[in-house]
């Protein structure tokens, strides 16, 4: 994801970070994001955190309907060290 979005990264953390309850955090979110896109996101974190669990990735795709490969992705950025605030 590096095709010059840093500014853009930098300036929608910032925007993040500015919110200060968990009822601004769902208003900009459902605000910005469509709804098919923020339950991907959400999905996304529920497989993040099976697997920090240690749960299987054949046992994660089957329960939440979502193919392996999506699943391989989250177990690799856990291996590059991301998602350790988790």
């Amino acid at each position: 994801m590096k095709q010059n979005f840093d500014g853009e990264i930098q300036e929608l953390a910032t925007v993040i970070r500015t919110l200060s309850t968990k009822k601004q955090v769902i208003e900009f979110l459902e605000g910005i994001l469509t709804p098919k896109e923020l339950q991907e996101i959400s999905q996304r974190l529920q497989i993040v955190k099976r697997l920090k669990k240690g749960e299987t990735q054949r046992q994660i795709a089957a329960d939440l309907g979502v193919g392996v490969a999506t699943i391989t992705r989250g177990s690799k950025e856990i291996q590059n060290g991301k998602f350790i605030y988790v």
